[in-house]
């Protein structure tokens, strides 16, 4: 199946069914970042405007705490992706 046809797939969605795909993305979103990432890796936390870039200090089981710019932050999988 292509982006093409999935998308044409979401528009006969009603809007539950649509935030049940919604969910089902950031889960595996989530997941895919959780078994991909390690303690010491050097990622980007991903925000609407922005990119930052850390390193991954600790890895809790559904967030990261990511050293940037001299401090930690405690980050959702859903917003790291890998440098």
């Amino acid at each position: 199946m292509t982006v093409a046809e999935i998308k044409l797939a979401l528009m006969t969605l009603n809007t539950s069914e649509l935030t049940d795909v919604i969910d089902a993305a950031k889960d595996i979103k989530t997941f895919t970042a959780k078994s991909t990432l390690t303690v010491g890796q050097d990622v980007f936390v991903v925000q609407k405007t922005k990119r930052t870039a850390g390193v991954i200090v600790k890895i809790n089981t559904k967030k990261a705490h990511v050293e940037m710019r001299g401090s930690t932050y405690v980050v959702p999988f859903a917003m790291i992706e890998a440098a």
